[in-house]
């Protein structure tokens, strides 16, 4: 048998042919559908229309008998006057119907049996207008005699309708019943033209995949063998000269070099597994021995140089010391010391918080002097700063752990100086609002870039803008964690060159659910 040199010739003379075979088919249907559509068209633009604007008249008719009843049975003016506007209403919408069914086209018995309707209508509607005109007083002995004198001419009129819509249904009927016809032809004929393309599309068929499904098929299992190192195939079409030889051929190569690749690609995985798990471990500890330095270092030179400032001044003292200079200063040596306490403090919790814990000992504290101790300490170590408290209440009680949340305000009010080239001012506010202590702080510092902001809190990210300034990134994200645990939100507002504000939302009353436990450890989820 004699292979083909080039598939893509078939691949065209099998498109062309479905291309074809299509449009004939379609212009075949078109043309029934054609056919069809013009004998439905009478039903949907004459009978539809007829039997709607019919079923209405005889509604509305039906409605107005009702309402002269009631109008003639009335005991009050107010039900005579809503009678009388029911009725008055009822004429617009039967004069509406009647011009919507003489505007469609009507064969001559059907403009007879309506013009006979119309007539017998007016008539009735005479009569009843003429008993609606007197008034309740005049009509009200003789109303079953006036109610009675109209019926004669409203089943008049009534009659005639009846046989109209009869006559309506009857010619519908026989309108359906050729489309019907007409539908039923068209659809076998549809079906022959279906049932011929079908077969010539399942010759098409066979012939494809004879020439090219079977063979292709049989490459890609060859591949997905070969994908599971099963290398023990046998690859055929190799002999041909179009492309499924070519393909054919390729697969061979692929054999051969998977052959020889298998043997290493167990090896390797397994090897590079191992380096990146080391890796990752290694990385891990450089980061938290860098960071541990670099916050060790900075955080303690400050406290530590007040200490040695203020014990160098005692000592030079001796006797001249008055006792309450001794005891001041003894005081600004004290707050260093907590200060370095509660460093250490930050720098276990940021540990915890790496290592997916964090001790909560909520109690009940005055926020507001938590705060003003935060910026007299601040104060101290930066008396270059502005730092201005605005506390609008005497005092902000609420239920959470002190240390956690002074490390939290030490954190912000310490980026809020250490961002504030020159010794800007810093606007410290707190106030209550719904049960929540919200707490302001606001800097006009370098600001924060637009495209740092999102990850502003992640662990171990700075701005892009504080290249030269000592930090660690740890600090926001133990921030925005204590906050967290204690049931609150933090948000940041900033633009770079004009400053930031980060404003923290607490609630007064400590979180049952919070996730962390008083008195004892609480595991954290990585942020």
């Amino acid at each position: 048998m004699r292979q083909p040199k080039s598939i893509v010739f078939h691949l065209v003379l099998v498109f062309f042919f479905f291309f074809l075979l299509t449009i004939i088919v379609g212009l075949f249907s078109i043309g029934r559908l054609s056919d069809f559509n013009r004998v439905s068209a009478d039903i949907r633009d004459l009978w539809l229309p007829n039997t709607r604007f019919l079923g209405d008249l005889d509604n509305f008719t039906s409605d107005f008998r009702a309402a002269e009843a009631t109008n003639l049975l009335s005991n009050s003016a107010a039900d005579f006057d809503a009678s009388v506007k029911e009725m008055i209403e009822l004429d617009r919408s039967i004069a509406q119907a009647q011009r919507g069914y003489e505007n469609l086209d009507h064969s001559a018995s059907e403009s007879e049996l309506y013009a006979r309707f119309r007539g017998l209508w007016s008539r009735y509607r005479e009569i009843a207008g003429r008993i609606v005109a007197r008034s309740p007083e005049d009509r009200k002995p003789d109303a079953v005699q006036a109610y009675t004198s109209s019926r004669t001419a409203y089943d008049a009129a009534s009659d005639a309708l009846a046989l109209l819509t009869q006559r309506n249904v009857s010619d519908a009927r026989e309108a359906s019943e050729r489309a019907d016809l007409a539908y039923l032809r068209a659809r076998s004929l549809v079906e022959s033209a279906m049932a011929v393309a079908g077969l010539m599309m399942i010759a098409a068929f066979f012939y494809v995949r004879r020439l090219l499904s079977a063979p292709l098929l049989g490459l890609a299992a060859c591949m997905r063998r070969l994908a599971t190192n099963d290398t023990d195939i046998d690859i055929r079409g190799t002999e041909r000269g179009d492309e499924i030889g070519q393909m054919a051929r390729s697969v061979v190569v692929f054999k051969n070099n998977a052959i020889e690749l298998a043997a290493n690609q167990r090896s390797l995985a397994h090897q590079a597994s191992m380096l990146e798990e080391r890796l990752a471990h290694e990385r891990r500890l450089a980061q938290l021995q860098g960071n541990f330095v670099s916050m060790a270092s900075h955080e303690f030179r400050t406290p530590l140089t007040i200490i040695d400032g203020h014990a160098q001044r005692l000592a030079k003292m001796n006797d001249a010391a008055r006792q309450d200079e001794i005891g001041q200063r003894s005081s600004k040596i004290r707050a260093a010391v907590l200060r370095m306490t509660s460093l250490i403090d930050s720098l276990l919790n940021s540990t915890r918080i790496i290592d997916g814990e964090l001790y909560f000992h909520p109690t009940r504290f005055d926020m507001r002097a938590l705060l003003h101790e935060v910026c007299q300490l601040y104060r101290e170590i930066a008396p270059g700063s502005q730092i201005w408290e605005d506390l609008s209440a005497q005092h902000l009680p609420m239920e959470g752990d002190p240390k956690l949340l002074f490390q939290v305000l030490s954190n912000l009010l310490s980026n809020a100086v250490k961002y504030s080239p020159g010794g800007g001012l810093i606007n410290i506010t707190a106030q209550t609002d719904a049960e929540r202590v919200v707490i302001s702080v606001q800097d006009h510092g370098m600001g924060i870039p637009e495209a740092d902001v999102e990850r502003l809190f992640s662990r171990y990210y700075r701005g892009s803008n504080v290249s030269g300034i000592v930090g660690t990134g740890v600090g926001l994200y133990l921030a925005r964690t204590v906050i967290e645990i204690h049931g609150g939100e933090i948000a940041v507002e900033s633009r770079e060159g004009e400053g930031s504000r980060f404003t923290v939302r607490l609630p007064t009353h400590s979180r049952q659910d919070s996730g962390a436990k008083s008195g004892s450890s609480a595991n954290l989820a990585a942020n």
